[in-house]
């Protein structure tokens, strides 16, 4: 396989900041799969369906363009609720298996974050990292980001919010949120931006050579 770095762990644990941060370094292209349900469940939204309504929800996944996403609008706190329902859906996440192992076969390789990364979509990355963080900080960074938006951030029911994705993330019988055996865990519960980077280039050195 060529150069893949494969990123998992759950909502507001630091995996995009850093994936960027590491495509950015290496040169490579960056795919933000969560991006892809995000895109799904305002499809679904903007038409007025219901997010459990499965036929729907895999026509709206096998119509997406990577170039025609608003990340902007895609990152808000609706989306991201509506994003985790959808992510349970079998057939959705079907649709968008083979747009993702694309982008992985790049002949320059790629960095994708995710949730399924290392366990579904690139199972044979040399390069696997599993970012998390306790419930409480990434609670605590979704709200910063949202305010820094302008957009409500009740601490309590982002936390809240945070729990019920993680649980619906982890305990769905397709692509469960977990770790892969042979993920390397980077914890940034206690450390800063640079410091998770600095650990992340040194796992990926070791991995390459």
């Amino acid at each position: 396989m060529s150069f893949v770095i494969a990123i998992d762990g759950p909502a507001a644990s630091g995996k995009g900041t850093l994936a960027r941060r590491l495509a950015e370094y290496y040169k490579l292209p960056h795919l933000d799969t969560g991006l892809l349900y995000r895109a799904t469940a305002c499809a679904l939204i903007d038409e007025g369906l219901s997010l459990e309504d499965a036929l729907a929800a895999e026509e709206a996944a096998r119509g997406l363009s990577l170039n025609e996403f608003d990340p902007e609008r895609l990152r808000s706190r609706e989306i991201g609720e509506a994003s985790s329902v959808v992510a349970s859906i079998p057939a959705v996440r079907a649709a968008l298996i083979e747009m993702q192992q694309n982008f992985a076969a790049r002949p320059e390789g790629a960095v994708l974050d995710g949730r399924d990364i290392g366990t579904v979509i690139c199972p044979n990355a040399r390069i696997k990292i599993f970012v998390t963080a306790s419930p409480e900080t990434r609670a605590q960074r979704r709200a910063l980001e949202l305010a820094g938006r302008g957009e409500p951030a009740d601490f309590d029911l982002i936390l809240e919010d945070v729990r019920k994705r993680d649980a619906r993330d982890s305990a769905r019988q397709t692509a469960p949120l977990k770790q892969a055996p042979d993920a390397i865990l980077i914890d940034t519960t206690e450390l800063d931006k640079d410091a998770v980077f600095a650990r992340a280039l040194k796992i990926v050195d070791q991995r390459r050579s």
